[in-house]
């Protein structure tokens, strides 16, 4: 398994000062950083585009670590490839072929990850896993920060880490939605190593020691 990895959402952070929201993430000794890109149609809610990832790559050297959560990734793989995203990670249920848009985001010089929402069958990602960097599962509907984790993909989260383990693949198994000091030792111990946390990592009193609890 990968070594842990902590990657705050910047959609947590003050929308008002995301170099601020980057600081922070800075501050508490990480190295990546989450950064949810929403369509308003794949999802019911708009986030920022890749003027935003341009503007901020410039101000760190975090890992830009973008979600896409877009009706239609493939058609702004090169976008965000320009403004300085180091990852992509598209979703099965959007409108792509998938096939070609990993292929895309590996031409493009690009480390790539696959996406699944809560209800999904995880079996769905068995055919790409071999092309992929990263899975996420996804233990939030997708949207909105600060909800409730769904304690039912832990089992989607086991699914894959056997897999992996099956192969003898070496893709990062990410979640992301709900992730607080509970909730992340409980994806930990299924299999997880890199933890999407927003709203718990910007509300927490001492941010070191609540990564620290994450990656022991």
């Amino acid at each position: 398994m990968p070594a842990p990895v902590v990657a705050p959402s910047l959609l947590a952070a003050d929308h008002g000062d995301f170099a601020g929201g980057i600081r922070a993430v800075e501050e508490a000794g990480l190295g990546w950083v989450h950064l949810d890109i929403m369509d308003g149609h794949f999802v019911p809610n708009i986030s920022f585009g890749p003027q935003v990832v341009a503007a901020l790559r410039p101000r760190t050297r975090l890992h830009f670590d973008v979600h896409l959560m877009l009706a239609h990734p493939d058609r702004f793989v090169a976008a965000f490839a320009q403004a300085g995203a180091e990852r992509l990670t598209v979703h099965i249920e959007a409108d792509h072929d998938m096939t070609k848009t990993l292929a895309a985001i590996k031409a493009a010089g690009l480390k790539a990850g696959i996406a699944m929402n809560p209800d999904a069958d995880p079996r769905r990602l068995l055919p790409y896993l071999e092309s992929v960097d990263l899975a996420l599962c996804m233990t939030v509907f997708p949207g909105f920060g600060g909800q409730a984790f769904i304690p039912a993909v832990l089992e989607s989260i086991r699914f894959l880490d056997t897999e992996r383990q099956r192969r003898g693949l070496d893709f990062r198994l990410e979640v992301d939605g709900g992730i607080n000091a509970e909730t992340g030792l409980l994806c930990r111990a299924a299999g997880a190593d890199t933890l999407v946390a927003g709203t718990a990592f910007y509300k927490a009193p001492d941010r070191r020691a609540f990564v620290a609890g994450l990656t022991a």
